[in-house]
């Protein structure tokens, strides 16, 4: 039997948390590039990567955001970086793919389906806010869809097409792993897929286990073996659900952006330090953990020598 190898990405800042809400979640270029590379020594595998306006924390899906950290993160470090083309619910497809589109990455995330996107019960838990658009940027997800039509991902996929850029195909209900056997149908998306399970996010699927079973379940009988597994658990359900999925055969998702918690109320000061948590997690059940380039192999990849930065 083939030793199977467990591929951990991480999602090392996001557009979900604000900055008021940890101080140690990455915003400047030189936190970025430093987080994913202690992630990378950690063990992860890839990187899921977002930029950040470096003054206010806010979401910034401009090439130019990125090109500081894409190429330190390069230099420094062989793991797969993974640019996102969700950016944040508040931007249009069209600002949402511009880094991708520019640097043609191994590896992209791609959202299937429009949802709703709440991020309003935070303000639960947070009252004093650093910067003037954190409080809005939380309130106005009450009023908000995350949009990603049939239109708008053919249009990534379709951009993306000559590029031979993959994708974490991010699937936050079951509604979007039939939305994905659509997409393969009409020829637009080859295998092997990388199919990122999403849990707990309000809009989307809740963090149950029969919840995790369930999307497992679905995506085996229209994928079979033509796809790999990830999964990610929002906020306190990040370990938890990641060790469940970890056992059913999946791989794992960890990072600032999907948790700012090491434990019960403790925060994370790195993403390396999730890294470590899970790895040690997963060593722990007998599992072995991929290098990036047994996650190139896996995924089929092109190669970082073939990327645009």
């Amino acid at each position: 039997m083939v030793e199977r190898k467990v591929i951990i990405t991480c999602a090392v800042t996001g557009s979900i948390h604000t900055p008021s809400m940890s101080p140690h979640l990455p915003v400047t270029p030189s936190e970025i590039a430093d987080a994913a590379i202690g992630a990378a020594e950690a063990g992860a595998a890839i990187v899921h990567l977002h930029a950040r306006n470096p003054q206010t924390g806010m979401p910034d899906q401009s090439p130019q955001s990125f090109e500081p950290f894409l190429h330190v993160i390069k230099q420094r470090s062989d793991c797969v970086i993974n640019i996102t083309t969700g950016g944040a619910p508040t931007m249009t497809v069209e600002e949402r793919l511009k880094p991708v589109e520019f640097f043609k990455p191994e590896v992209a995330s791609l959202n299937m389906g429009s949802m709703n996107f709440g991020l309003y019960p935070m303000l639960n838990r947070y009252k004093d806010f650093k910067h003037d658009w954190e409080r809005p940027y939380l309130e106005g997800s009450r009023d908000r869809v995350f949009r990603n039509t049939f239109a708008d991902i053919e249009h990534i996929l379709t951009t993306c097409a000559e590029n031979d850029t993959r994708f974490e195909i991010e699937c936050y209900d079951i509604g979007h792993l039939y939305t994905l056997a659509h997409f393969v149908d009409r020829g637009f998306v080859k295998p092997p897929f990388f199919v990122q399970s999403v849990f707990g996010l309000l809009g989307g699927i809740g963090p149950h286990p029969e919840d995790v079973i369930h999307m497992k379940r679905t995506a085996d009988r229209l994928f079979g073996d033509q796809y790999s597994w990830s999964v990610l658990g929002a906020g306190a359900n990040q370990m938890r659900i990641a060790t469940q999925a970890a056992v059913m055969g999946g791989n794992v998702r960890v990072g600032l952006e999907d948790s700012l918690w090491a434990g019960p109320g403790k925060l994370a000061t790195t993403n390396a330090e999730q890294v470590t948590k899970i790895r040690g997690i997963l060593e722990g059940l007998g599992l072995s953990i991929a290098t990036p380039a047994e996650a190139r192999a896996i995924l089929q990849l092109k190669g970082a020598d073939r990327v645009g930065f």
